[in-house]
């Protein structure tokens, strides 16, 4: 991490310019320039917004809400934030990774759990569910191997399509058993 931290700053930086400095320096920019060379130079503008102070609380008072609306639309009513985030997840090897791990895991702790209340009320595992076990086991260390061949947890396209190609073989042999 020491050695990330002018990059660390440099994020930082980025991230509080663009999200409040430049936001702020923009929205006066943009009031300003719109009432001075545009408003006051147009009478029938000049009727409905006579003064800077005045066009600045109309545009608060109607602005603000319909920029909530139009950033509610763009969370919950399109589909742009969610392209936004699959691209976030196709460009992050460690999120991407996370959520392949959670596939392996999670399926081996449901399994887990049930053999640990079978063994609890003292009855016998069955040799068909110490194999469904032992499958679950060899996908967590097929994903674990795949783990130590990537560098520094770097994203390598081959590591990530062995990653899918087993999620895949995995899938099918359980909605197709044979």
């Amino acid at each position: 991490m020491k050695g990330n931290l002018l990059f660390r700053a440099w994020f930082y930086f980025r991230n509080g310019w663009s999200t409040y400095f430049a936001f702020i320096l923009a929205a006066i920019n943009t009031l300003t320039v719109t009432y001075f060379l545009a408003i006051d130079n147009y009478p029938a503008l000049k009727l409905i917004f006579p003064s800077f102070e005045q066009y600045i609380a109309i545009l608060v008072l109607v602005g603000v809400p319909v920029l909530i609306l139009v950033g509610f639309a763009h969370f919950k009513r399109t589909v742009a934030y969610r392209t936004e985030a699959e691209i976030t997840w196709e460009v992050n090897p460690f999120l991407r990774r996370m959520l392949m791990n959670s596939e392996v895991v999670i399926p081996l702790q449901i399994k887990l759990t049930e053999m640990i209340i079978k063994l609890s009320k003292k009855e016998n595992t069955t040799e068909e569910e110490l194999t469904e076990l032992q499958n679950i086991l060899n996908d967590v260390q097929k994903h674990y191997e795949l783990k130590k061949e990537s560098k520094n947890n770097i994203y390598d396209s081959k590591i990530h399509d062995k990653l899918k190609n087993i999620d895949v073989d995995k899938d099918s042999s359980s909605t197709n058993p044979s």
